[in-house]
């Protein structure tokens, strides 16, 4: 399988640069992956487009603060450092941007702050060593690390941010679940649909192209998950009655399925091949690196509400797997068709 079988052509203009207002008047199109037929709704009618006792399955991590300007002690030099994720209290993996910064070096922030650059890892990261811990200073020092391909900042940072976000520790947003309002949320209860949450911090690898020529050379990220038995209860009770199982977003279809093959006694780096049917979950807090591509079994899964992403990312990769390849791309057309808005501050999909 080919990463340029996962490509296609996208006009500058589609690419949203601020998100709907208010959150729930975005497009959403509905995907019926069994039969290709495609609607057009308004995300507020997604309440209309689900069944009582379905379970909506929220990310709800919160990003971070991230992106911070420093300076080489030795120079002077401007540098800006983009944490990705926490190692423990002083250490950090991150970013680096600037020139000739190299293992050893000394950087300079804002507050009396300085930190170290100890090794170069793979993909870019940085290891990096603060001399004080950071975490409680980031929304004094840090901005909101958007996008590249969005150029400027929303004049509200919870624009950013889900409704229901509570666990900081994301280098980007959960961005399907943008359209959610309070309001929306409340309408959804009162239809008897359940609200189930789990919590992954997403790394800025999530949106990157794939740079190799064959899919399965690809080396996926890890990105720390954690679903709790409260969550894990709750959608084990409703798989038990016949109930769907929602992934709001691919960060929560990335938990849900290592906690399925968990449960089944399998290793979610490395799942069975032969298909199963839809499965139990299993509490788990730990890194999951699962690499969901067409041939993929889903276990936990009935259904996803996402964006429209980037070619050649395993997130459309993902949601071939679950949709089609060809119906996917084909419903991406219809999407350019239909004026839709693409990437973090677009529109939705709905897949059933």
């Amino acid at each position: 399988m080919k990463v340029a079988d996962f490509d296609y052509e996208l006009p500058p203009h589609f690419i949203a640069q601020k998100p709907a207002e208010p959150r729930d008047s975005a497009k959403l199109m509905h995907l019926d992956r069994h039969s290709g037929r495609i609607a057009h709704h308004r995300f507020s009618d997604i309440a209309a487009l689900l069944q009582p006792g379905d379970v909506l399955v929220m990310n709800n991590t919160r990003v971070m603060p991230a992106r911070l300007p420093a300076r080489k002690a030795h120079s002077g030099g401007k540098v800006e450092i983009l944490l990705l994720r926490q190692i423990d209290e002083r250490h950090w993996h991150a970013l680096v941007g600037g020139r000739k910064v190299n293992p050893g070096a000394k950087l300079e922030l804002p507050g009396g702050i300085s930190c170290r650059l100890i090794e170069r890892l793979v993909q870019a990261k940085c290891l990096l060593q603060f001399d004080q811990p950071i975490k409680e200073r980031l929304a004094e020092l840090g901005r909101l690390p958007l996008p590249p391909y969005i150029h400027s900042a929303p004049a509200d940072d919870e624009r950013y941010q889900t409704v229901y976000s509570q666990c900081e520790g994301s280098a980007a947003a959960p961005t399907a679940g943008l359209h959610f309002t309070p309001q929306l949320l409340r309408t959804l209860q009162r239809k008897c649909l359940q609200l189930a949450y789990c919590t992954l911090h997403i790394g800025l690898d999530t949106f990157q192209p794939v740079k190799s020529e064959r899919v399965r050379d690809h080396k996926i990220h890890s990105e720390f998950a954690t679903l709790d038995r409260a969550n894990a209860r709750r959608i084990n009770t409703a798989r038990a009655a016949g109930k769907r199982i929602i992934a709001v977003g691919t960060p929560s279809a990335r938990t849900l399925e290592p906690a399925a093959i968990l449960r089944a006694g399998g290793d979610p780096a490395q799942p069975p091949s032969p298909p199963h049917c839809r499965q139990p979950v299993r509490a788990f807090a730990g890194d999951t690196r699962l690499f969901i591509y067409p041939g993929y079994q889903w276990r936990a899964v009935d259904a996803i509400i996402t964006n429209f992403h980037l070619p050649k990312s395993t997130l459309l990769m993902m949601l071939s797997a679950f949709a089609g390849r060809a119906s996917l791309l084909a419903a991406y057309e219809q999407a350019k068709q239909a004026d839709y808005r693409f990437y973090s501050f677009g529109d939705a999909m709905l897949i059933t």
